[in-house]
């Protein structure tokens, strides 16, 4: 159970559940009212097809020779010989499953762009470490978190409570998306020289280490200086997730001062934690 458990990669599950509280809660507050079985199933939906894609990474990155014994990450379950290649590769799809059929009643509830939305996250969920030419082993990784953990996640939380779209919610989507790609960037800062020599040509690896930690710092305050987008809607209250801004700036801080090694895993748990802090904010901001 404890390896099942890391095998799903707690610390970070908050990347999938923060973007639905706030596309809930913006259309909380353009309609007045709450569903309560579409906000499950959605929040739901995204845990388990988060956690799939983090198992049949741990499978693919062991089976392409990624997690060698001297990565600096959290210990994989796959390479540590805790789990069999074939159980994750179960427990990857048997997550699947289960976000399928989550699928089923929000299709039910919301329609073909659902079903749309669902088969592109399922794919890309797969696709992120799968097939000839994986989304993880190339330069594309924050684009896709962008898109799948922001603008996806967000707009289609705000469509199943309104069967509708709107300009505040495709606004912070892109603020949720910026910070979820904060994540990616220090775990592939993290892995940049490993990455190198295995051949996975991420971002950092092209880019390399001081234009990763622009990016990353880019990634941390891009949100809040776009948060006057939303005065129109929310006035005052768009200030609301300025408060977690000093535990982005301590964390850029020690991101630019601190050596590659093990100490990025703490920073890279603490970056999710600020999305979910700035995502918890933001909801606040639209349901008051």
């Amino acid at each position: 159970m404890q390896a099942w458990f890391l095998a799903c990669r707690p610390k970070t599950l908050s990347v999938s559940l923060s973007p639905v509280l706030v596309g809930t809660a913006i259309a909380w507050h353009d309609s007045g009212a709450l569903l309560w079985l579409p906000l499950l199933a959605a929040a739901l939906g995204a845990g388990f097809i988060q956690i799939g894609t983090n198992l049949f990474n741990d499978v693919g990155d062991f089976l392409r020779g990624t997690d060698t014994p001297d990565r600096l990450g959290p210990k994989r379950a796959t390479a540590e010989g805790w789990l069999s290649v074939g159980r994750v590769k179960l427990g990857a799809w048997l997550a699947f499953a289960l976000a399928f059929l989550c699928g089923i009643y929000l299709v039910w509830h919301g329609g073909w762009p659902i079903v749309a939305i669902g088969l592109a996250s399922l794919a890309a969920g797969w696709a992120y470490t799968g097939g000839p030419k994986p989304i993880a082993y190339g330069p594309l990784g924050e684009i896709f978190v962008f898109l799948f953990f922001g603008l996806v996640a967000v707009g289609g939380s705000y469509y199943l409570q309104t069967l509708g779209l709107s300009p505040a919610a495709l606004i912070a989507a892109a603020l949720v998306g910026i910070h979820a790609a904060a994540v990616i960037t220090v775990n592939n800062y993290r892995d940049l020289d490993g990455d190198a020599r295995n051949g996975k040509n991420t971002l950092a690896v092209r880019l390399g280490r001081p234009a990763t930690r622009r990016i990353y710092a880019g990634e941390m305050l891009l949100p809040y200086a776009l948060l006057p987008l939303l005065g129109a809607e929310l006035g005052a209250l768009a200030a609301l997730p300025l408060l977690s801004l000093p535990l982005a700036g301590r964390l850029i801080q020690r991101f630019h001062r601190e050596a590659p090694g093990p100490v990025f895993n703490q920073i890279l748990a603490l970056t999710a934690g600020l999305q979910l802090a700035f995502a918890l904010l933001l909801t606040l901001a639209f349901s008051l």
